[in-house]
């Protein structure tokens, strides 16, 4: 017989300091993935868990993970726990959120990702670090360096499995699983469990507990999806009437060249915007992250890759400008709102001529949306979007303090290692 209420996170079985902890940062109940897999990791077994993004994953591994580690102290260069993520901004916004809950543990967490200097974190790692927070490539960097020995990881967690496989780094996760204790727990969070995933699961899980919270596709109640039909010669004015809306909006490109041609012709339209893609510098991508997770670029214009770094609450609308071509990146793209319970509205636009394509990918997608035609200024239009009318006046974005002081350009941060950074 189901209880009437729902367990609380103390009833899970985390560490009774945590609990505070968690409510000076507003979070008072559990999820459904975190009631689900707290129990379970917490006893020390292995989890596959399944759930798109947004669902609640970073608390339900970084509890149990601060839990099991309560108490325990890493020597130098020797972490005691894992937690591997795909981008260094996913890897920043796990560390920030697990970063105060193991303080009120004694325990510390550091983040290890390209971009940024090798001499912090390796000053770090020689104090010793209970948890690292890791991009695959800069981790390997680090490990051939001789700065991090992985024989003392009781914990991985394998955060965004799938988009670490679509990128390119199985390799590289192999290498470093291969260097944790041999018996050591394992955690792997996927939002989807095809081939080169399973073969993950297969290679590194033990009798893993599987827990499934969210369907592979996006059908979920709170998203809806559009097509909507628009002549190439209004796609331009129609794209600028939805960016001037009110609410966070995420514009997908298919190219890097089509991401500022974007976001200047917004911007020259009077919609405060960011652009964000593998081409900026870190210190830029950062900065146009907080802007849009501040508000203060409610529009965004990305390309795939960059995107997979985004993960902020209360993006009410994702529109692909350019339509992908995979449904697995349709989904993806559309996995960037209605996050965490939230309501989310996807749009794709497209030329009549484009219709059957992007219905076969939609379909491919296990996706069913509602096909429009619709002009510049269309009551539709409006009503599906908020578009309305942008100012006209141009908007200029402010120049942060770095990039004042170095003359209005920003910094340039060198890539790290001969690797592809994630």
């Amino acid at each position: 017989m189901s209880h009437a209420v729902p367990p609380s996170f103390a009833d899970l079985g985390i560490s009774p300091a945590l609990v505070p902890a968690l409510v000076r940062g507003g979070i008072t109940a559990p999820f459904p993935i975190q009631v689900a897999t707290l129990p379970d990791a917490i006893a020390g077994r292995d989890i596959l868990g399944r759930g798109q993004t947004g669902s609640g994953k970073t608390l339900a591994f970084g509890l149990a993970l601060l839990t099991r580690l309560d108490g325990r102290r890493a020597m130098p260069h020797k972490p005691l726990g894992l937690v591997l993520v795909p981008t260094r901004e996913l890897a920043m916004q796990v560390s920030d959120a697990l970063s105060p809950l193991a303080h009120s543990l004694n325990l510390s967490v550091r983040l290890i990702a390209g971009g940024m200097p090798y001499s912090k974190q390796i000053r770090s790692l020689e104090r010793g670090v209970t948890v690292l927070v890791a991009t695959p490539g800069r981790l390997v960097d680090l490990i051939n360096r001789g700065d991090v020995d992985l024989s003392d990881i009781a914990i991985t967690v394998l955060d965004e499995a799938d988009q670490m496989a679509d990128m390119g780094f199985l390799p590289i996760v192999r290498e470093i699983l291969d260097q944790t204790k041999p018996r050591g727990q394992r955690l792997l969070f996927s939002a989807t469990l095809d081939g080169d995933v399973d073969s993950l699961v297969r290679r590194y899980l033990r009798d893993p507990a599987t827990h499934s919270l969210d369907p592979v596709n996006a059908q979920v109640s709170t998203m809806d999806h559009h097509v909507l039909l628009v002549h190439p010669a209004d796609k331009d004015e129609v794209t600028a009437q939805i960016a001037a809306r009110d609410g966070r909006t995420l514009f997908f490109m298919r190219t890097q060249a089509g991401v500022d041609r974007l976001a200047g012709q917004l911007a020259a339209q009077g919609v405060p915007v960011g652009a964000l893609h593998g081409g900026k510098t870190q210190a830029v991508r950062t900065r146009t992250l907080d802007a849009f997770r501040k508000g203060e670029t409610p529009a965004l214009v990305a390309t795939d890759v960059a995107a997979r770094g985004i993960h902020v609450d209360g993006i009410s609308l994702v529109v692909h400008v350019d339509s992908p071509t995979d449904p697995k990146d349709y989904l993806h793209r559309a996995g960037r709102t209605a996050r965490a319970g939230e309501s989310g509205t996807v749009v794709t636009l497209a030329s009549p001529k484009q219709q059957r394509m992007v219905s076969s990918l939609t379909k491919r997608a296990g996706v069913d949306p509602a096909v429009l035609r619709v002009r510049p200024g269309d009551h539709a239009l409006n009503s599906i979007t908020g578009a309305r009318e942008p100012s006209g006046v141009p908007w200029v974005a402010p120049v942060s303090r770095s990039a004042a002081r170095s003359g209005g350009r920003p910094r340039f941060t060198p890539r790290a290692g001969g690797r592809r950074r994630p």
